[in-house]
């Protein structure tokens, strides 16, 4: 009968025109994503957007990757069939990516110490690593772990966190606003008050949104602080090879920390370095300290157990593609010369917007524009800079004042650096 009067109420519900979902309250605009819905809504022809995460040609337009595209062009002409995946993904290219991010001579491979599954892209790499540490890892008090991410981070590492099942995130402070670099002092201290056994995220390399790295020494440093601690350190990977043009130098950080031997979370995305944006082209390796194989199969069914009830199994055009590049030498070494070529564009693009605000006279050091790396810059505008840019010369940027390089070309640099000349005198900053 209770089931009946819930039946009746409902009815009347919808007769009298009131949705069942009335009460779910609005979403806020996501901080990145909000920066392409205005800029697409503005109808004016100077409109310039540098909040695309992206990489544009020097007309502004979205790039193929040639040796991407041939490998694609090939796999549809030899009617590759579209039958689903195992849940762990495509071997040849999970095996392939371990291989690129820790090095094809890495012990933790040949000791067979590394799982890894194929993910959707960073953000799907992510979700399943923390649903994963969620149900099996606890620190060194028994308790589930907080989750450490520097301060400032990418977006998305605050909602996929908690979105997991986990307390929201802690931050550690890692960016010096005086240098336009790092604050090693604040990690060291921030992370030294962390529960021995928490989990912290680090940027493999070019760090988002500053563009401001550590160096292989801060490294080693923070990995005796996680050796001390026992850490749990997870590294999102996703520009390697596009952050400095070599693929070697960008895992750096990551192979450090793995050839020491510990527990290691490693997420990779082949967005940015291979274009496949759309592809959602990703990888999880847990590497593991560990080689009892008993371990590793339980540790491997888990991770398809959290898959199988998340998406049930992977895209595998994207992956079937980037499997072709990473195995094939010529193919790779295609890629690398490609790799090298973005990653230049984008360093002149930084030369050329540090030159054009010395030009004009605008106040400040802006050489932080140039020792950052990657494809974004902090530029050390504040809210109202981008606010006062946006609605005056209809530049978009996120409003702590990130801008992506990929968005500028010689052709509207000048603009640029023009608007934030002016911004910057309309509102003045402390000094950088």
């Amino acid at each position: 009968m209770a089931q009946s009067g819930t039946l009746v109420a409902e009815k009347k519900q919808q007769q009298s025109g009131r949705s069942i979902w009335e009460e779910v309250p609005e979403a806020p605009v996501d901080p990145i994503l909000g920066v392409a819905y205005a800029f697409r809504a503005d109808s004016s022809k100077q409109k310039l957007n540098l909040g695309v995460g992206a990489y544009r040609t020097e007309e502004g337009k979205p790039y193929v990757l040639p040796v991407v595209a041939r490998v694609h062009r090939e796999l549809l002409d030899a009617n590759e069939d579209h039958e689903y995946l195992p849940i762990e993904g495509y071997a040849p290219f999970t095996e392939a990516s371990a291989k690129l991010i820790l090095g094809p001579e890495s012990p933790a491979i040949a000791e067979d110490r590394v799982i890894t599954v194929q993910a959707l892209s960073g953000t799907g790499s992510l979700r399943v690593a923390f649903e994963f540490i969620r149900r099996f890892y606890r620190n060194a008090s028994g308790e589930l772990p907080s989750v450490y991410v520097p301060n400032p981070t990418w977006s998305n590492h605050r909602n996929i966190v908690p979105d997991s099942g986990l307390a929201p995130t802690k931050l550690y402070n890692y960016y010096d606003a005086a240098s336009g670099g790092v604050d090693m002092k604040s990690i060291v201290r921030d992370l030294s008050a962390a529960n021995d056994g928490d989990v912290v995220i680090f940027h493999g390399c070019a760090h988002n949104p500053t563009g401001a790295d550590l160096s292989m020494d801060q490294w080693r440093e923070l990995l005796e602080l996680c050796t001390k601690k026992r850490l749990l350190p997870l590294f999102d990977n996703a520009y390697q090879g596009f952050a400095s043009g070599d693929l070697t130098r960008d895992a750096g950080s990551v192979r450090l920390f793995v050839d020491a031997g510990l527990d290691v979370v490693v997420t990779q995305s082949y967005a940015k370095n291979m274009g496949l944006y759309g592809e959602r082209v990703g990888a999880l390796s847990l590497v593991m300290s560990s080689k009892d194989p008993k371990v590793r199969s339980a540790v491997l069914s888990q991770l398809k157990q959290v898959i199988r009830a998340m998406y049930s199994n992977p895209p595998a055009l994207g992956a079937k593609i980037a499997a072709r590049i990473l195995r094939d030498p010529e193919l790779f070494a295609e890629w690398e010369r490609e790799l090298v070529m973005m990653s230049k564009r984008i360093y002149s693009m930084r030369v050329a917007l540090r030159d054009a605000l010395v030009a004009n006279g605008t106040a400040g050091n802006w050489d932080h524009i140039v020792s950052q790396i990657g494809m974004f810059s902090y530029t050390g505008l504040t809210a109202q800079h981008v606010q006062y840019m946006r609605e005056k010369y209809h530049i978009y940027m996120t409003s702590n004042g990130r801008i992506s390089l990929a968005g500028l070309n010689p052709t509207n640099v000048k603009y640029l650096a023009d608007a934030m000349k002016d911004a910057t005198s309309a509102y003045p900053m402390g000094k950088l």
